[in-house]
């Protein structure tokens, strides 16, 4: 019998948002075709910045603009640094970015030009995009061996976006000098797809995997996620002292 993991839905959820919609059967399918059995607790942005380590995983939604842009980076964070399970998508993505660059690579003045209009360009980590993705359907190209195309099972994968905003290209190359590696690109090129390597599982898509398919079956890296969180809570459990 596989461990109850416990996930922090992190977004001020809403009615409008598509994606917040999916979830709840997203959730029912994992369950029921994997077996896996996630306790989901919805964590406004406000409330992100409180302690999030006893979850099992983390998965930052869309959403954006979010209500509490500290709230969003500080729950990264803690998954990054605690070694929880996360998942960013869409805006989630967008700010891993973020977090990474004012956290790792110390560029403190590091912002979102959603969040913040009149941030200087080379503080933009986040910037707008030429041509707006909202309801964009494109291929997304995965680096063979990265965890992505692992959990993928291909080197190729469908994506659906609902974004204005994308990676600024001039602090790539710092991010990836920190640690970063960026292992989905679209066609043109464009990064897509974000992971730690040496983590046990951090992983953010500008695109929505959670709107793939019918919302019947999860997407393999929201799969991915789940399994993770189940393994953490197996570990957590783990190493709760026996009663005496």
């Amino acid at each position: 019998m596989n461990d109850i993991a416990r996930i922090a839905l992190v977004g001020d959820r809403s009615p409008a948002v598509r994606s917040h919609a999916r979830i709840p059967a997203l959730l029912e399918a994992l369950r029921v075709r994997d077996g896996l059995d996630l306790d989901a607790y919805w964590i406004p942005t406000e409330d992100a910045g409180t302690d999030l380590t006893g979850f099992d995983a983390i998965w930052v939604l869309p959403g954006s603009p979010y209500r509490s842009e500290s709230g969003v980076l500080a729950a990264i964070r803690s998954a990054r640094e605690g070694g929880i399970p996360f998942l960013g998508t869409c805006g989630g993505f967008q700010h891993t970015l973020l977090e990474f660059a004012r956290h790792v690579c110390g560029l403190a003045r590091a912002g979102h030009a959603e969040n913040d209009p009149h941030v200087a360009d080379e503080d933009a980590v986040v910037i707008p995009l030429a041509c707006s993705l909202v309801g964009h359907e494109g291929t997304v190209r995965v680096t063979p061996g990265s965890r992505a195309a692992r959990l993928l099972g291909a080197e190729r994968t469908p994506a659906r976006y609902h974004c204005n905003y994308a990676p600024n290209p001039r602090h790539l190359d710092l991010l990836r000098e920190h640690g970063l590696t960026f292992s989905g690109t679209d066609e043109s090129g464009e990064v897509r797809i974000a992971e730690l390597p040496d983590h046990p599982f951090f992983l953010a898509t500008l695109y929505q995997p959670e709107l793939d398919g019918d919302g019947t079956r999860a997407h393999p890296l929201i799969a991915g996620l789940a399994t993770a969180a189940v393994e953490h809570a197996g570990t957590r459990i783990t190493a709760v002292p026996a009663p005496a």
